[in-house]
């Protein structure tokens, strides 16, 4: 959407003059800052100057872009002068004026998030400026807007005088501040004298921190290496000759000694448990549990689980069923891991849980893309107050049962990091006397840790062999990023993907994209800004941009410099036809579909009308 304030005519000194007043009044009825309000202003008044002193007279538009926070200030400067010889040179900042001036054009487009121009000889000049609003602005509609035009003060009968006096002030004002920043930098300097003493005495205790961390990290290495064979084959042992024993096959027991021995092997055992979950966790914590995702039935699983787990029912008064999933409910993750979680729910609900039963069951989430499974029992619940602390090590609630059951208190400890492996999350709900629902979420499709961007750097300059042209895709969905990894395959581009904008930029200057598929709104951050940015870059300004993203504000990004606006799901065909139109044919004015590209011009004409046609309009 594009709604137009105030269009002003430049035809002498005081038109001049009261351009800059325009341009600072509209600057902040909209919103901005005394600083953005002076850049703004003295942008207008350098473009406004120049339309008269080398074309005589034209026009100044100012307008409104986008329907969606935050909106951007559209500034249209035209005249139907001579245009300007050596602009080239002029943007390059080579061009030097026999008046020794000549930076006027150079010095807006500084000020301004965006600076587009095109002159031709005989044919005038249209420049086009763009501010984005600050992001305290209000949302402006076509009511605001309307009643900002008629804000507009009237301008004073002593337009000039006003204007120094104003300029006087905004300069003693930036002297002021300027001398404030002084006195503060000043200050600064001295206390970062003091802090970089510390600092170095504070790096060096850190050092010998780190190198005795380092030394104890590799000693508990080594401790759980050996613990595993030094401590399960005695465990082995124990546990084999308690059951020679149990089995009579060296003779007779006493009653007495055959619960002493019964006594060892469930010593035996529980040890052994707490040996496995104990490596278990530190394996976890090392980095050195490998994930193997593959596709996994929801169904079978349960199948097996259930003939693993059915022999552990010891009493009649309780049952154990597992809940029939959705036909044809899969997903594609480590089964071993899910399997191992599911399996410490249920022994813990076998544990306290004296009569009644246990539903095991599995549901696709509506809302995202990921599959529930919950374990629900009817035994002795947990209180609020002990919920925060069951999934911590060694942490056991007290019950009347553990006389009888005994555990290690890693169990839950270990499901919650085997589901943050898996990329999922585990949750409780508990009612004393009631029963608990312990549940496993996790996604439907596990996506492989992205690499670092160091190794993202390593891995784009190894794949500038393969000939392909590079596409960034700066998108932090990582179903979306492997969706657009599929729609490239096969063809003559490659992905570089960045999840954020500060991937983008560190991988820009390996990578060299020659096109960008942008999201807006990136980890909770928007990219408005730098889209302004890239396309007000005179290096980086001629790379395409296609955005690709659920705002709906295709006029504001237009009017930013994307090449292409689609609203997500991009289709594989849209988005190879919109690459090869823009990298193959740079010149193109529009795609066939219909969606814009490189078509700036022609839409500011629809917003703002055609110069001819408009030769009568008043300015408010």
């Amino acid at each position: 959407m594009s709604q137009r304030i105030l269009t002003a005519h430049i035809g002498n000194e005081l038109e001049v003059v009261g351009a800059r007043q325009r341009a600072r009044q509209i600057a902040a009825l909209c919103g901005f800052g005394t600083q953005d309000q002076v850049r703004i202003a003295t942008a207008v008044s350098e473009l406004a100057r120049n339309v008269y002193n080398y074309a005589g007279k034209g026009k100044i538009h100012f307008t409104i872009e986008g329907s969606t926070a935050p909106q951007v200030l559209a500034i249209r400067v035209e005249d139907q002068g001579p245009g300007i010889a050596q602009l080239d040179r002029i943007l390059a900042g080579q061009y030097q004026s026999p008046t020794g001036m000549g930076l006027g054009i150079i010095g807006a487009q500084r000020l301004m998030d965006r600076f587009d121009i095109q002159s031709a000889p005989g044919k005038g000049t249209v420049i086009t400026l763009q501010k984005l609003f600050p992001r305290s602005a209000p949302l402006l509609d076509g009511r605001r807007i309307g009643a900002l035009g008629a804000d507009l003060q009237a301008l004073p009968s002593d337009i000039t005088l006003s204007e120094v006096q104003q300029q006087n002030h905004e300069l003693m004002g930036t002297l002021a501040e300027l001398k404030a920043r002084q006195d503060e930098l000043v200050q600064l300097t001295r206390e970062l004298e003091d802090t970089n003493r510390g600092v170095v005495a504070l790096y060096a205790e850190l050092d010998e921190k780190a190198d005795h961390l380092r030394r104890a990290d590799q000693m508990k290495s080594r401790f759980l290496s050996n613990m595993s064979h030094e401590f399960r084959t005695p465990l082995s042992s124990i546990r084999a000759l308690s059951k020679l024993l149990l089995d009579r096959i060296d003779g007779e027991l006493s009653e007495e000694q055959e619960k002493q021995v019964l006594f060892i092997l469930q010593s035996a055992s529980g040890l052994n448990d707490l040996v496995n979950d104990l490596l278990d966790l530190a394996k976890i914590e090392a980095g050195k549990v490998d994930i193997a995702p593959g596709n996994v039935s929801v169904a079978e699983l349960f199948s097996a689980l259930r003939g693993m787990l059915r022999p552990l029912l010891v009493s009649e008064s309780l049952t154990l069923t597992f809940v029939e999933p959705e036909a044809g409910l899969r997903l594609q993750t480590d089964e071993g891991k899910l399997s191992q979680i599911l399996r410490n729910f249920i022994s813990n609900a076998l544990k306290f849980t004296e009569a009644g039963s246990i539903m095991v069951s599995a549901m696709a989430l509506p809302d995202q893309p990921a599959i529930r499974f919950s374990v629900a029992d009817t035994g002795l619940g947990i209180s609020e107050a002990d919920l925060p602390y069951i999934f911590e090590e060694f942490t056991q609630v007290e019950n009347h049962l553990q006389r009888k059951v005994k555990g290690t208190g890693l169990g839950l400890p270990l499901c919650r990091n085997l589901a943050t492996l898996l990329q999922g999350s585990v949750a409780v709900e508990s009612t004393p006397g009631v029963g608990s629902v312990f549940s496993v979420t996790l996604p439907l499709v596990y996506h492989a840790a992205a690499p670092e961007p160091e190794a993202a750097l390593a891995q784009q300059a190894d794949s500038k062999s393969d000939g392909r042209m590079p596409v960034m895709v700066v998108e932090d969905n990582p179903p979306i990023r492997l969706l657009y990894e599929k729609y490239l395959a096969g063809t003559e581009f490659r992905m570089v993907p960045a999840r954020s904008l500060r991937e983008a930029v560190e991988l820009w200057q390996h990578a060299a994209p020659r096109a960008v598929l942008l999201d807006i709104v990136l980890h909770g951050e928007d990219s408005w800004h730098w889209l302004a940015e890239l396309k007000n870059d005179p290096q980086r300004r001629d790379v395409p941009v296609i955005v690709a993203t659920e705002v709906d504000d295709q006029r504001k990004g237009l009017a930013l410099g994307a090449d292409a606006y689609y609203l997500k799901p991009l289709p594989r065909q849209k988005l190879l036809a919109t690459l090869r139109a823009l990298i193959g044919h740079p010149t193109s004015e529009h795609l066939r579909n219909g969606v814009p590209l490189a078509t700036y011009e022609l839409h500011q004409r629809d917003t703002l009308g055609d110069p001819n046609r408009d030769q009568d309009h008043a300015s408010n």
